[in-house]
């Protein structure tokens, strides 16, 4: 009786063994299964919803408590992508992703070409973001050069592009994009700054938001500095260079 009532705790003992293992594989398999659905069930809610608040905000508000550089501040006002003025969206357009029509997130001609410059000058590869990227970044993610963003940059652009038109990335973009301390989208820089609603944008002020966007919160546009100038004239000169969105924007 004794050897029998040793031999079932034996059983037990090695049925508790086996299933440990067996349960840290499920907990990794659940781990693995959220990090691929989450992102899915994001981008699926701003496919029909216009975002509240966007994780890049919410990290500007603990930057600024932290380091009291910066006010922070959510000023964020959504207006619909028929709105937004034509010349702005040539803008962004035109400066930072000219092939955004023509390319599923990744614009692999860029990187190609950043890639040889970057050789040229032994310098870091930049400057191969694309408007798909940005709007990744704003919406769902933090600023930073880890591998661990970069991922999941790339995999939230891939859903991105393929669970949104061009039409509402382009529309999340203009109105989540950083545009100042605290400041987010066309409509509330045009306030900010101007002190008109975003359709009353004129073409030079649209050119001078649109050049601030590598520097939102350093750079002033009343009080530009000599490389915000440099790039507001080469923000006119593309937009007066290349086509209008606006026949993009009418494609399905």
């Amino acid at each position: 009786m004794a050897g029998q009532s040793l031999f079932v705790s034996n059983k037990l003992l090695m049925a508790r063994k086996t299933r440990k293992p067996l349960g840290c594989i499920g907990v990794f398999l659940l781990f693995i299964l959220a990090l691929i659905l989450i992102p899915v069930l994001e981008v699926l809610y701003v496919r029909f919803f216009n975002p509240p608040v966007t994780t890049l905000m919410i990290v500007r508000q603990l930057e600024a408590f932290v380091s009291k550089r910066y006010r922070g501040g959510m000023n964020y006002h959504w207006i619909p992508l028929n709105q937004v003025p034509d010349d702005f969206l040539d803008g962004v357009w035109q400066m930072e992703d000219s092939r955004f029509f023509n390319h599923d997130g990744f614009d692999w001609i860029e990187m190609e070409e950043a890639i040889q410059r970057a050789k040229k000058r032994n310098q870091p590869v930049r400057g191969v973001s694309t408007i798909s990227n940005q709007c990744a970044r704003s919406l769902f993610l933090w600023q930073g050069r880890s591998w661990v963003r970069k991922g999941l940059e790339a995999y939230f652009t891939f859903l991105m592009e393929h669970l949104l038109t061009k039409q509402r990335i382009l529309e999340l973009y203009v109105n989540t994009i950083e545009l100042g301390d605290g400041i987010y989208g066309i409509e509330e820089a045009a306030q900010h700054y101007y002190r008109v609603p975003a359709r009353q944008l004129n073409r030079s002020s649209c050119a001078m938001l649109a050049a601030m966007l590598p520097f939102p919160r350093g750079w002033d546009p009343h009080n530009p500095s000599p490389r915000l100038r440099i790039r507001y004239s080469l923000v006119l000169r593309r937009m007066n260079a290349g086509g209008s969105i606006e026949r993009k924007l009418d494609e399905p």
